[in-house]
């Protein structure tokens, strides 16, 4: 289902630009969600995220990659979910930005790896910065060339994410760790008055 917004982007605060397109489907194991997506025509801003249809309950799901073929997992992160690899002190935060996709371990690694990309782009001058995102960059290709093992972690006050594996451990958050996490950016497209 497509429809237009009644609302200013809230990147270019455009008025009429604002696009919604909603979809619901089946993700294996996971159940039935709906994929909202906003897109503005303007300037090209998009936000996408998941809500299942069972409800929210605030969610932990996490993995213990110790074979290469845990790493073709499926991930469903949305825009509220902070994920954590341990092994290597990496987490991304919900920032106000940040957005829902479906994905694999692999593909998570490789979202790690673009992001440490980035930070030596950004301190090239900075030959600490760049030998600790070297070793991070080599800790991450063993992780995904599985030869190392690891465990990941995604944390969703709202709920909607999960690791599909079989494998995998889901529970509810405990109280202390919902108090730390980041909830993410709140669409105005979502609080229409």
């Amino acid at each position: 289902m497509q429809s237009k917004v009644d609302a200013p982007c809230p990147q270019c605060h455009e008025d009429g630009a604002l696009t919604m397109l909603a979809m619901s489907s089946e993700i294996p194991y996971f159940g039935e969600h709906t994929q909202i997506t906003v897109i503005c025509e303007s300037c090209g801003w998009k936000h996408t995220d998941f809500i299942p249809s069972d409800g929210e309950k605030p969610g932990y799901s996490s993995l213990i990659v110790d074979e290469p073929e845990k790493c073709s997992a499926r991930v469903v992160r949305s825009s509220s979910c902070t994920i954590r690899i341990p092994e290597l002190d990496l987490e991304v935060s919900p920032g106000g930005s940040s957005s829902g996709f479906v994905s694999n371990i692999e593909g998570v690694i490789n979202r790690f790896e673009d992001a440490v990309g980035s930070i030596m782009r950004g301190n090239s001058d900075d030959e600490k910065v760049l030998d600790a995102s070297m070793e991070l960059l080599e800790g991450l290709r063993k992780m995904k060339d599985g030869g190392s093992h690891f465990l990941i972690e995604l944390l969703d006050p709202r709920g909607r994410s999960q690791i599909i594996h079989s494998d995998a451990t889901i529970r509810e958050l405990m109280e202390n760790e919902k108090q730390s996490l980041d909830m993410g950016p709140e669409v105005p497209v979502f609080d229409i008055r």
